[in-house]
């Protein structure tokens, strides 16, 4: 329960940083997916995560969501 609760405002608040225009369920998608692909890459260059904690899992999530973002308007271009 606590992952959808930070996973969603981790995603509003890359939904807000970045300008876009999505519903909750793909906030809460968004930030949850973000966070596991940021930790993805993160340890696949051999770097540690950002902390222990909800604070850490929504500093993750909202810079795995921006990069999402980034990605998803890549692709439509």
């Amino acid at each position: 329960m606590a992952a959808i609760i930070i996973g969603g405002l981790a995603g509003w608040f890359a939904e807000m940083f970045m300008k876009s225009n999505t519903g909750i369920f793909m906030n809460i998608v968004m930030g949850i997916v973000g966070a596991v692909v940021l930790n993805a890459i993160l340890q696949a260059l051999n770097f540690g995560p950002f902390g222990v904690g909800w604070i850490a899992y929504l500093i993750t999530g909202f810079i795995g969501a921006c990069l999402l973002i980034w990605a998803g308007r890549l692709v439509r271009r």
